[in-house]
C-alpha cells in the first residue's frame, strides 16, 4: 500500500516510474516465475520420486538376493559324544551315521542333504568322545584328526581321470619321482594354482590313491593332505589329513572304505 501512495503521489516524474519497475518486477517474481517456494517445490516432487523408486528398487534386490539367514553366520562344531544313528540320504543313497562322527548340529536331524561332514581320529578313526574332545580340537601339525566329505555329485571324475586330465599337464614332469612310503613325487609348476602343493600317487589293490599335499611354510605351519575320489554314482568323497601321517596312506584308505561301507550298510 505505501508504494501504491508514493506512485499516486509522484505521478508521471522518475520517482514513479523507478517504483513501477520495482512493483511489476516483484509480481513478476510472485506470480509469473513462482517466487522462491514454487521453485523449490518443483525439485521436491522428482526428488521424492527419485527416494521411493530407489527404495523399492532396493527392496527388490534385498529380497531375491540377499544370503539366507543360515548363510549369514557359518555353522559352528557343536560334536557330540552320542552314538545314536542318524539317518541321512545324499545322492539317492542311504547312510546310517553315529552321531558323534558328525560334527554339525545340522547334520544330526537326519533327512535328504546335498552334503554331509564326518570327523574322527587317527588311527582307528574313533568318533568324538569327552575324553578325546582336545584332539578333537587340535589343528597343530601333529593334529590325528580326520576331516571327511561325503557329497552329491554327477561329474565327479575317477581318481585315474582327475590325474590324467587336470594335475599331470601342470607338473614339471611327468615321469615323477621315488618318494618315501612307496609313493610317486610330482611337483607342479610354479605358474599354477598348485605351487605349493605336491602330488603323491600311489597303488593299492583297490585301485590308484592320489594325493594333494600342502608343503611346510610360514603361512602353511601345519600342512595337510587331501584326496578326493567317487564313492559311488552321483557321489563324491574326500579326507583330509595332516601331512605327518603320510606314511600311513595305505591304512588310512582300507580304513575309510570300511569305515564308510559300515556306515553305508547299517540298517
Amino acid at each position: 500500500m505505501r508504494v501504491l501512495h508514493a506512485l499516486r503521489r509522484a505521478k508521471n516524474g522518475p520517482k514513479a516510474n523507478y517504483l513501477q519497475g520495482r512493483l511489476f518486477g516483484m509480481s513478476r517474481s510472485g506470480t509469473e516465475f513462482g517466487g522462491p517456494m514454487r521453485q523449490r517445490s518443483g525439485w521436491l516432487i522428482p526428488l521424492a520420486v527419485f527416494v521411493i523408486t530407489a527404495g523399492l528398487s532396493a527392496g527388490v534386490l534385498l529380497f531375491y538376493f540377499a544370503p539366507s539367514a543360515p548363510e549369514l553366520v557359518e555353522e559352528q562344531r557343536a560334536p557330540t559324544e552320542a552314538t545314536s544313528l542318524v539317518n541321512l540320504r545324499i545322492g539317492g543313497q542311504n547312510f546310517h551315521v553315529p552321531s558323534n562322527y558328525l560334527p554339525f548340529a545340522s547334520a544330526r536331524k537326519g533327512g535328504a542333504v546335498r552334503e554331509v561332514a564326518l570327523e574322527a581320529l587317527l588311527p582307528d578313526l574313533d568318533g568324538y568322545s569327552l575324553g578325546a574332545a582336545d584332539a578333537f580340537g587340535s589343528n597343530g601339525p601333529d593334529s590325528r584328526l580326520m576331516n571327511m566329505l561325503i557329497r552329491s555329485d554327477r561329474t565327479t571324475l575317477s581318481e585315474d581321470e582327475r590325474l590324467t586330465r587336470v594335475y599331470m599337464p601342470l607338473v614339471t614332469s611327468p615321469n615323477g619321482a621315488s618318494a618315501l612310503f612307496g609313493l610317486t613325487k610330482y611337483n607342479f609348476r610354479s605358474d599354477t594354482g598348485y605351487r605349493n602343493e605336491e602330488l603323491f600317487v600311489g597303488e593299492t589293490a583297490n585301485g590308484r590313491v592320489t594325493l594333494r599335499c600342502t608343503m611346510a611354510s610360514a603361512i602353511t605351519p601345519a600342512p595337510s593332505c587331501l584326496r578326493e575320489m567317487p564313492l559311488a554314482p552321483g557321489l563324491s568323497f574326500s579326507y583330509r589329513f595332516k601331512r605327518v601321517h603320510l606314511e600311513r596312506w595305505r591304512e588310512i584308505d582300507a580304513d575309510l572304505r570300511a569305515l564308510i561301507a559300515a556306515f553305508m550298510d547299517k540298517v
